[in-house]
């Protein structure tokens, strides 16, 4: 570890450097006074609303100019070049996913360190096992000279022949679609357009399913509502006008619509929902040409199909069973009432994956990974041996496998790939990366705490052996809380360097999460959102209890929903931490649903045209419309993209300029914007880490170091 780098680095250019408190000069922002929107009699002001046209020779000058204003100030940080330098060389070292087999060959994704996107090698099989060097099959850095396109997806037909991948550019979430060759890797079809929250399901060699909306027609591309998703099916060597609809638009219009084959090619399975919560489910028997059946009415509660064996298909729900639990049908019988139950629900969370014959159940026990192998029937081989207290993902795999393979992870053990043996229930290390940490010198505990109203919530806390509870560690809080997203146990490169400075990481499992099924999820939804933000404010005043930390060395951080949790934490209590980082966040709690897909999250949110209430409560708390004038708020920099069109930009523009017009003290309010960058998935690693070291100065900057801690 080069600390001594990093100080003498600080001390030499600590003399030339501007202090903290140098006041900001912000650029102008036209404040329109006549935007107002009404509401069940109310008039809101929506005085930035102009911004919300993300392609304006306007709001792209106010872009320039604001990014123009955050790079004055990040420069001003000493070590910020330090910080970059040492998590760039941190970042250097091989990473691979999971092998898997597709024809007569085996594949795997490898980034040697700091390729801007990883890269698919493969192996030929003899007997089952890969054979002599890998080769390259698709190198997404080809994709765009800056690395800012990204494999977007990938499914291979079911003998191995033929794949289909996905490009996105700029971050974006439509896709285009190149079929190839799989043997030749000659190209086949060059390319579908307009692929939006798509898979890609082969029916044979014939072609495949995917998913897309029709192209907005007035206003961005970028922002336009998409609210009719539409099924197709493309058979190869006809032109995309052809594809034949399968399913959705507007005789049945779903706002999201996946598809999928199961591996004997049986059954085309079909979900439908109009939220991001609960789906209705078809079911169409292939082989027997039957047609497509609806087996569940309804968006209320969640069906997965993740098996299908000699005509019956099993299915993780959590009808009737907030947890989960699996269950089994014939062929298309209609109604989870008729189905027989294949393995029951459980104290926790329950997840199912299918592979060499058996049935992989993974329990999240407070927000930690339990994994047990069973039978179709239901009956228990064993409890699958980790490595450690973590998060375990994979286990997945074709019938025929005989190895599966599953990676483990905790905050401070970087991702391992294991091989399993199904037979046996033994595994062993096929891969361990070899990067320059210690996990022996950290600490990372579960504590659990108490909510405003009573509730216990775990939380995960992370940090460098030797710390002292002395009230002054440099924290980051970190949150999500929606969507049924669990936030379990994961190593990040990037938050070594903040810990190496004797930083905290702190990750608490807040409510409207899945850690403890969906009635934790539906604990933080709509009218009880305001659950989410106080067990948010309940995990900093445990920290400052316990003396880790005090509110002038914490800082909020989180993205997307998590940029709401942010948003709302730091207006409704703006003393409770020194810096914030909402990114990429959802901050106009008004008028969200009107932009791409955001209509679609209204079963976590809510809307403000369903009803006079929910509009009074969405507006008790949306971030944009509750900066007060002359409230002093923390530190803040806000982060979003110029491509993210699934939370739009304007969201981060209008608080922004929300926090510049109306801060009451000297803490900065800066909005980082980056181009040809989307939500988050997909940027190159170069991005990524520079992204990562603006954030970790910008903290320590605003809580007082005018060099590194450590």
């Amino acid at each position: 570890m080069k600390h001594w780098t990093l100080a003498a680095v600080a001390a030499a250019s600590l003399a030339a450097c501007q202090t903290p408190e140098q006041p900001v000069a912000y650029p102008e922002t036209r404040f329109d006074s006549a935007d107002v929107k009404s509401y069940f009699g109310v008039d809101v002001a929506d005085p930035y609303g102009w911004l919300e046209d993300d392609r304006s020779e306007e709001t792209g000058a106010w872009v320039k100019a604001q990014n123009e204003v955050t790079q004055d100030y990040l420069e001003r940080i000493t070590y910020r070049k330090a910080l970059r330098d040492r998590l760039t060389e941190l970042w250097n070292y091989e990473k691979r996913g999971a092998p898997f087999v597709e024809g007569d060959f085996q594949y795997f994704y490898r980034n040697d360190g700091l390729q801007s996107q990883s890269v698919l090698y493969r192996q030929s099989l003899l007997n089952g096992v890969a054979q002599g060097e890998p080769e390259m099959f698709l190198d997404p850095n080809t994709f765009s000279a800056d690395g800012t396109s990204s494999l977007g997806g990938l499914s291979f037909s079911p003998d191995g022949s033929r794949a289909a991948y996905q490009i996105s550019e700029g971050g974006s979430d439509w896709r285009s679609v190149v079929v190839i060759d799989a043997v030749t890797k000659q190209v086949i079809e060059d390319s579908l357009v307009d692929v939006k929250f798509s898979g890609l399901a082969w029916r044979g060699n014939e072609g495949f399913y995917y998913s897309s909306y029709d192209k907005p027609k007035a206003g961005s591309a970028l922002s336009g509502m998409t609210d009719q998703h539409k099924l197709f099916f493309h058979k190869l060597g006809t032109e995309q006008s052809a594809d034949a609809l399968v399913f959705g638009g507007a005789a049945t219009p779903r706002r999201y619509i996946g598809a999928s084959v199961t591996e004997d090619g049986q059954f085309l399975v079909v979900t439908a929902a109009v939220s991001t919560t609960g789906n209705e489910l078809y079911i169409q028997d292939l082989k027997n040409k039957g047609k497509l059946v609806r087996v569940v009415d309804g968006f209320s509660q969640e069906y997965n199909v993740v098996d299908a064996v000699d005509g019956a298909l099993y299915v993780l729900t959590n009808h009737e069973a907030p947890n989960y639990r699996l269950m089994r049908l014939n062929g298309t019988q209609v109604s989870p009432n008729t189905w027989s139950e294949v393995i029951p629900e459980g104290a926790f969370p329950m997840s199912v994956s299918s592979g060499a014959g058996y049935l992989w159940v993974e329990r999240m026990e407070h927000a930690l990974s339990s994994v047990a192998q069973y039978r179709h029937d239901g009956t228990k081989v064993r409890d699958v041996k980790l490595p450690g207290v973590g998060t375990a993902s994979g286990f997945g795999g074709r019938r025929g496998d005989e190895k599966l393979y599953f990676s483990f992870t905790n905050a401070i053990t970087p991702s391992s790939i294991y091989a399993l043996d199904p037979a046996s229930g033994a595994s062993e290390v096929f891969f361990a990366p070899k990067i320059d940490f210690d996990p022996a010198q950290y600490v990372s505990e579960q504590v659990f705490y108490t909510s405003k109203d009573g509730t216990k919530v775990p939380m995960t806390i992370s940090y460098k052996k030797g710390l002292k509870r002395n009230g002054a560690n440099p924290t980051i809080l970190y949150g999500y809380g929606g969507f049924n997203v669990s936030l379990t146990p994961s190593f990040s490169t990037s938050y070594v360097v903040w810990m190496e400075q004797g930083g905290i990481l702190a990750i608490p499992n807040i409510r409207g999460g899945g850690e403890y099924g969906e009635k934790w999820h539906v604990a933080g939804t709509q009218m009880q959102k305001q659950n989410v933000f106080d067990d948010f404010i309940a995990a900093a005043e445990y920290l400052f209890a316990e003396k880790y930390t005090a509110s002038d060395y914490l800082a909020l951080s989180g993205g997307s929903n998590g940029g709401l949790l942010v948003g709302a934490v730091m207006t409704q209590r703006p003393e409770l931490a020194k810096v914030a980082f909402p990114a990429v966040g959802v901050l106009d709690m008004l008028r969200y649903h009107t932009f791409t897909a955001g209509a679609g999250w209204a079963y976590d949110y809510g809307t403000s045209e369903e009803s006079e209430e929910m509009f009074r409560y969405l507006l008790g708390y949306s971030p944009v419309h509750n900066v007060k004038e002359g409230v002093c708020y923390p530190a803040t920099m806000v982060t979003t993209a110029d491509h993210d069109d699934r939370v739009v930009p304007a969201h981060s523009f209008k608080f922004a300029a929300e926090l510049q017009a109306k801060q009451g003290c000297s803490n900065p309010t800066l909005i980082r914007i980056e181009t040809n960058a989307g939500h988050g998935a997909g940027k190159p690693t170069a991005m990524v880490i520079e992204e990562a070291i603006d954030k970790f100065g910008f903290a320590l900057w605003n809580m007082g170091f005018t060099k590194l801690p450590n």
